[in-house]
Formats: structure tokens, sequence, C-alpha cells
């Protein structure tokens, strides 16, 4: 569990899907099925099926709700959704970053090397070695304050937001990366 600001315990994520009939594949009888929604954690980017009960029928996608709420909370890959939730997944990362901007600027302030070869910058997409120099020696100066600052500053970085984007979604796509940056997988914990 994530501490929040309010300083109590909670898991807040964004619905990406609200199934109120269960899965589409369900051959079970309807009066069987259980309304089911998704929902990507805003931390650590888990996708969770949420097992709805009939006080929680009236979120909708794009919601921002407390997993801590839920009966049943279960963790799903990428590739276990409906497309549904696939499809709003692009638009709920591009908003979860947008929304801690601060979170995310900080990341190009405080990135570090991973090896002495490799850098975390270089893991974002459409960084290379010469752009992710002209970061470093640019944070050095002055710390970055805003995705515009970045934008700004950095002569060749062009959409810093949607470069997390990108790689914040190939990272919930790709169970093979060697590198995670923001995607927490439960083997990276132990």
């Amino acid at each position: 569990m994530t501490e929040s600001e309010s300083g109590g315990d909670t898991m807040m994520a964004a619905v990406l899907d609200v199934l109120p009939h269960g899965r589409p594949g369900d051959d079970r009888p309807q009066h069987q099925k259980e309304p089911l929604a998704y929902a990507l954690d805003i931390d650590e980017f888990y996708i969770y099926e949420l097992q709805l009960a009939d006080k929680d029928a009236d979120i909708a996608f794009g919601d921002r709700v407390d997993l801590t709420e839920f009966g049943r909370v279960t963790e799903v890959e990428f590739e276990d959704i409906p497309s549904g939730a696939r499809s709003e997944l692009d638009y709920a990362v591009e908003e979860v970053v947008e929304a801690n901007e601060q979170r995310f600027v900080d990341f190009y302030n405080d990135a570090q090397p991973i090896t002495l070869r490799l850098h975390q910058l270089n893991l974002l997409p459409g960084i290379g070695k010469k752009l992710r120099n002209t970061i470093l020696d640019e944070r050095k100066r002055k710390p970055f304050e805003s995705f515009d600052d970045l934008e700004e500053r950095v002569n060749g970085l062009h959409s810093p937001k949607e470069t997390l984007v990108e790689r914040i979604l190939e990272e919930l796509q790709d169970d093979d990366l060697k590198y995670r940056l923001f995607v927490r997988r439960e083997e990276q914990s132990s």
C-alpha cells in the first residue's frame, strides 16, 4: 500500500473499463456473472481487476477510486485486460503523468546511471547519448521545473511528457524488459 498525502493507507487508481455484466467470454448465466472493473494504479502502474458490489455500480472509466475500498482486487497482466480497457490505457497513463507533472519532471532531474555505459535516461524513447548529455548538463545548471521548461532548455527533446508516456506503456505491455523505470513488478520488489 502507498501512503496518500492525507496520511491514510490508500491505493488510488484510474478506472479503465467497467463491465457491469462480467467478462464477455464468460459462458455462465447472467445472474452468476459478477460485475467487474479494470483500473490502473496511479503510483506503480499495476493493472487491477476489481470485483464490484452493487454500491460500486456508479463508477465509470476515468474515475479515480481507492482500491482498498473493493472486496476483491486482483493484479492482471496487460494481455488479460479487455479491449475497452486497453484502448483507455493510453489516455489514463497520459492523465496520470499530466496530473503528477512534478513527479515525472523530477525523474529527468534525478535519473541516475544504471551501469557504466547505460543511463536511466537512455531507456526513454528517442534519447541517445547526445540528448542525455544535454539533459544532464542542463539539470546541473538548474533543476527542471516543468515539461515546458525541459522542452525549452533541452534542444531536441520535443515531447518530454509523451516520451515518458511511451516508456510507461512499453513497460506495461512488455514483460521481458530488462530494466523498468516506472512499472514495478513483483520480482523487482523482492
